[in-house]
């Protein structure tokens, strides 16, 4: 064999081993282009603008559910949560007349609260979070629409307004949010004992107990985190929409999830990055923005994200079967 063939077979080789370990960013690529030629305006500055503001609300949240994940839960109430604290934190602002410096900080207590509750429940009935999160899910939702009272309420500081709309340096201030806690997420769950629990939590629960970590108070910390992004997430939501209403931040939970496991986040838990998250969650913004802009019918965007959801979750199910495979097989030899 000559030396070219032996360089083309080797080169071949390592393009196919990125293309396995990097799925979802050739998935990513491919929509970019497709949607390029498909939908009108789509790669205008203004739109991309549009696009990644658009993302950044979903990704803070995503970013809280990725903590759950990775040891092993799950938190079905994320929306629910943004509901209910978008319309208290406009009450807060409307008709308490607090100001956003005093309202904002309550709102991120409240959402901490919310994880306080769901880790607390987790524990205690010792019943799956999906079920634990959807039941909490429907509380929050419920309570939202009690304090509503079917209002659109209205009334901010114009202060306000710059959390949602305002640029920083040309860029919008929610995307630099997003960035802010995407580094935090990243460094804690890669650079810091905690970070280390969390995956050995959702790699092996048994073993992570033996090895001294305190299970009961590490689910309870990752729900809170995962509130206090969701607060953090009703707070831009308000600014933007400048306006307290119950369907605010409803659904937001499932492109959070499908981003997470197009991004490499194991649904049984253990695995992730924020880098692929991320991935995952521009996917998301892409599909929506793009079927948007090609007057998609409502219905059939609900049909096509359904299916991207079930194909998220069977491709985390091939991998996981393909490496314990791996696993089996060197342990055999």
């Amino acid at each position: 064999m000559s030396n070219q063939s032996v360089f083309l077979s080797g080169f071949g080789r390592q393009i196919w081993s990125f293309g396995k370990k990097n799925v979802p960013l050739l998935i990513l690529i491919f929509l970019l282009i497709l949607f390029t030629f498909v939908a009108p305006n789509f790669m205008t500055f203004g739109n991309l603008r549009t696009l990644i503001r658009q993302i950044s609300f979903a990704g803070i949240s995503s970013v809280g559910l990725m903590f759950v994940m990775i040891s092993g839960g799950i938190d079905l109430s994320i929306g629910s949560q943004i509901v209910f604290s978008n319309v208290l934190l406009a009450i807060m602002m409307a008709d308490w007349k607090l100001s956003p410096a005093v309202a904002i900080p309550l709102i991120l207590l409240v959402g901490t609260g919310f994880g306080v509750i769901n880790g607390f429940l987790s524990i205690k009935l010792k019943i799956h979070p999906l079920i634990i999160t959807l039941g909490t899910s429907a509380i929050f939702k419920g309570m939202g629409y009690i304090i509503n009272q079917s209002r659109n309420i209205m009334g901010f500081p114009e202060s306000f307004r710059w959390f949602g709309q305002g640029y920083v340096w040309g860029i919008p201030v929610p995307v630099i949010v997003l960035i802010v806690v995407a580094i935090i997420g990243s460094f804690v769950l890669t650079k810091t004992y905690f970070g280390r629990q969390v995956f050995a939590l959702g790699g092996n629960e048994e073993a992570a107990r033996l090895a001294g970590v305190n299970l009961n108070r590490m689910k309870v910390i990752l729900f809170m985190i995962c509130g206090f992004c969701s607060g953090i997430t009703a707070v831009l939501l308000l600014s933007r929409v400048f306006a307290g209403q119950t369907f605010t931040g409803q659904g937001l939970e499932f492109d959070c999830l499908t981003a997470a496991l197009l991004g490499g986040v194991s649904f049984k838990g253990g695995e992730g990055t924020i880098f692929g998250l991320m991935v995952g969650m521009v996917i998301i913004g892409v599909l929506n923005n793009a079927m948007q802009l090609a007057a998609f019918p409502d219905f059939s965007q609900t049909v096509v994200k359904g299916a991207v959801l079930l194909i998220a979750v069977a491709f985390d199910v091939y991998q996981k079967n393909r490496k314990a495979k791996a696993t089996v097989a060197k342990v055999a030899a």
